[in-house]
């Protein structure tokens, strides 16, 4: 019998509310400026075309800290650009280095290994077949 008695004390709260706000007419504040303040609100925002016109021929350059802005650019542009080339040669040189290295290596290893067969062989092959 509980919900019975919430749901009868909920539609009962939900009338009175209803109720309560259909008898107000509105919750905005009211404006107490006449129809003479209205015009004199538009005219604060609209201007003559003349004028508007004479707004933008006025600003139609950007302004200095843009430009100042855009050589700022430029510079860390021209500076990120060169940074990159020298990191590409640095690469580039350690590549090549690295290659050279990596060729003579294989060299010595490869001129030592036939020396070390030429020495040792005995005229047999294949040798493994005669070593019992």
């Amino acid at each position: 019998m509980s919900w019975a008695r919430v749901f009868v004390l909920s539609v009962l709260t939900t009338l009175f509310v209803i109720t309560f706000f259909s008898l107000v007419e509105g919750a905005a504040v009211r404006d107490d400026s006449k129809a003479s303040d209205a015009k004199g609100a538009a005219q604060q925002v609209f201007m003559p075309e003349s004028d508007a016109s004479n707004f933008f021929k006025r600003r139609n350059r950007r302004s200095v800290r843009y430009y100042e802005f855009l050589a700022e650019q430029r510079v860390k542009m021209a500076a990120d650009e060169r940074r990159r080339e020298y990191n590409e040669e640095q690469r580039n040189e350690y590549e090549n280095y690295v290659e050279e290295d990596r060729d003579e290596v294989n060299e010595r290893s490869r001129e030592t290994s036939e020396q070390l067969r030429e020495f040792h062989y005995d005229g047999l092959s294949p040798r493994y077949y005669w070593f019992h």
